[in-house]
C-alpha cells in the first residue's frame, strides 16, 4: 500500500499515525507488524510525543546537531545536511498492531519529518501478519 504527503514547509513534523491506521483498518488482518517506509533521501520516519511544541524541539535539536561545515554533496551542497539528518533517523519504522490498530505507547505518535519541503513525499506501508 501506498500514500502520499505534501509537506508545506522547510523543515516540517507531520503526524501520520491516523493515516498508517486507517490503512491497516481497510485490511482483513487483525495482528501483526506494520512497516512504515519513505521513499526519499530528505525526509525520514520515528515514532514521537508531540505535545505542543514538541515538533520543533525536533526540528531544532536535529539541526543543532550538525556541524557547520563546508560540504561536498555534488549536487546541492546546501541540502547535504538534509540527506545526513535523514540517515541518522532512517527511512523506516515497524510497528506491532493489534485489532487494526498500530500498538503505540501513550504518547507515541508516528511521524513524518520533513527536511527539505515542502514537497509530496511516497509512503509505502507493508503488513506483515502474525
Amino acid at each position: 500500500m501506498n500514500f502520499h504527503i505534501q509537506t508545506t514547509r522547510k523543515d516540517e513534523v507531520v503526524d501520520i499515525t491516523d493515516t498508517i491506521e486507517e490503512l491497516l483498518s481497510k485490511q482483513n488482518t487483525k495482528e501483526g507488524l506494520c512497516t512504515i517506509f519513505v521513499k526519499h533521501t530528505t525526509c525520514c520516519i520515528t515514532a514521537a510525543d508531540l505535545d505542543p511544541g514538541t515538533d520543533l524541539d525536533i526540528l531544532d535539536a536535529l539541526r543543532g546537531m550538525l556541524p557547520k561545515i563546508q560540504y561536498r554533496h555534488p549536487h546541492d551542497p546546501s541540502h547535504a545536511p538534509d540527506h545526513i539528518l535523514s540517515s541518522i533517523i532512517g527511512p523506516s519504522l515497524t510497528v506491532p498492531f493489534q485489532n487494526g490498530q498500530l500498538d503505540l505507547g501513550t504518547w507515541q505518535k508516528v511521524i513524518l519529518i520533513e527536511l527539505d519541503g515542502p514537497r509530496q513525499r511516497n509512503i509505502s506501508v507493508t503488513i506483515l501478519p502474525a
